[in-house]
């Protein structure tokens, strides 16, 4: 989006149909685009594998390298599902409102991370919960 697009859009009301078009766009745009590495990893295992390694160093090598791959492609998969879920929230009419408070989650939240569900307050709520609970264990 241009520098015009965001304060344009920006000045509307919340989640108004632009909006709620430019963050579906976006997103989609972003799946694609994981889509797109994902499967340039596969057909990079897929060549990789047919390869002769000369020793056990490269063959190491290898196989960090192909680990490394498939944790993030595991990280891609995740991500498009809360693509997903976000394009689903979207056309339910949720999208932009922190599921727990109802509240919105704020343009400048959702530019920086179109998948959040939480405002940021919530957000900040999760995680001390969450240290509190680790510091129990």
């Amino acid at each position: 989006m241009a520098p015009n697009d965001a304060q344009s859009i920006a000045d509307e009301d919340y989640m108004s149909p632009r909006q709620l078009a430019y963050f579906r766009q976006k997103l989609l745009n972003w799946r694609e685009a994981l889509l797109n590495e994902a499967q340039a990893t596969i057909d990079q295992l897929r060549d990789d594998s047919h390869r002769d390694v000369g020793d056990e160093i490269d063959r190491a090598s290898r196989e960090a390298s192909q680990a490394l791959e498939l944790r993030t492609r595991d990280r891609y998969r995740k991500l498009v599902i809360k693509i997903d879920e976000a394009l689903a929230r979207i056309n339910d009419g949720s999208y932009g409102y922190c599921e727990e408070t109802g509240e919105p989650i704020g343009l400048a939240r959702l530019q920086a991370r179109p998948i959040a569900t939480l405002s940021v307050e919530a957000q900040e709520r999760r995680e001390l919960r969450e240290r509190q609970a680790n510091l129990n264990y």
